[in-house]
């Protein structure tokens, strides 16, 4: 069924890209990235080699001009997992709707929340075996939610996310995820980027962080210091990560240490090369450091390509 419903949408977006419409204001955006990497995974003292798809996405997006100054928008976006060797290799990720003024934005539907925006690019190793999201809580997609994020005030901007309880993975609760970011997270409008962000209740965590990225002499710094608890645990965690990049005419070299208290820690290294705009090759070592299992070591090693498109 899911195969058959991503079908239909990607004929449908084709159609839709190719083919004039009375609603020549409404254009609709197919986007996306496919990111593939050759890896030796040494986890759990096993070895084994593989040929894994990396968050790879596909997508529509598009707005609609309603008039005095409000503007309709939306995206439907699908993980395709090449790697999986199952027909179903479709996740579902972003998908909603929403409207966008004077008064700022506010949408509905399965959405990243403000704390997981908030970090930025400060994470040089998203989407691999050293993303933060492994050694992190608090980077959720949740299904049920609704949004608002004010105007920008200069380089400011202020935002919420509301978590209803109907959501599976809330257990009864509902949640509140908010941040306060300044700055441009490219760095391209701004030589700094700073967040402040709160989850109350979100996927059975309360957690703060703050996030800062800037560039000096050239090299892109980062950092992120956060503290999560359980709900009603009693338990508070912290944890902190650096990361660096540096580019080197069409090469980037990066670097990564995260840690966490009663979870582990990780550090990785790796470097880009930009074929062109949307294509890059990447490689990568990353080891991760797990605290509950005795200390293992879990390692990788990866060469990859991506392209949007």
């Amino acid at each position: 069924m899911m195969n058959l419903f991503a079908k239909t949408l990607l004929a449908c977006a084709v159609s839709a890209a190719t083919i004039s419409t009375a609603y020549a204001a409404d254009p609709l955006q197919v986007y996306g990235k496919l990111n593939v990497s050759a890896q030796y995974n040494d986890v759990a003292d096993e070895t084994e080699t593989t040929i894994q798809s990396n968050a790879s996405r596909f997508g529509v997006k598009g707005d609609f001009d309603l008039g005095n100054d409000l503007q309709a928008f939306y995206t439907i976006e699908y993980e395709v997992d090449t790697g999986d060797d199952a027909k179903d290799n479709f996740k579902a990720r972003n998908q909603f709707v929403g409207l966008k003024g004077n008064f700022g934005l506010v949408s509905v539907g399965r959405n990243d929340t403000m704390l997981k925006i908030s970090q930025g690019k400060v994470d040089q190793f998203n989407d691999l075996a050293g993303d933060v999201k492994n050694v992190f809580k608090g980077e959720n997609r949740m299904a049920q939610t609704a949004t608002y994020m004010t105007p920008m005030f200069g380089d400011f901007q202020v935002g919420v996310t509301y978590v209803a309880d109907g959501d599976s993975e809330q257990n009864t609760d509902n949640g509140v995820s908010m941040a306060a970011t300044y700055g441009d997270a490219d760095l391209k409008q701004s030589p700094i980027y700073a967040a402040i962000a709160y989850d109350s209740k979100v996927k059975g965590y309360d957690t703060g962080r703050a996030t800062v990225q800037g560039k000096v002499v050239g090299i892109v710094l980062g950092g992120m210091y956060q503290q999560q608890e359980k709900v009603d645990s009693g338990i508070t965690d912290n944890g902190y990560l650096l990361s660096a990049a540096y580019d080197i005419n069409d090469i980037t070299l990066k670097g990564q240490y995260q840690d966490m208290d009663n979870k582990g820690d990780s550090w990785s290294i790796g470097a880009d090369y930009k074929l062109a705009k949307p294509t890059k090759l990447f490689a990568f070592y990353t080891t991760n450091t797990w605290y509950d299992s005795g200390d293992v070591d879990d390692s990788y090693v990866g060469l990859g390509l991506e392209h949007k498109f």
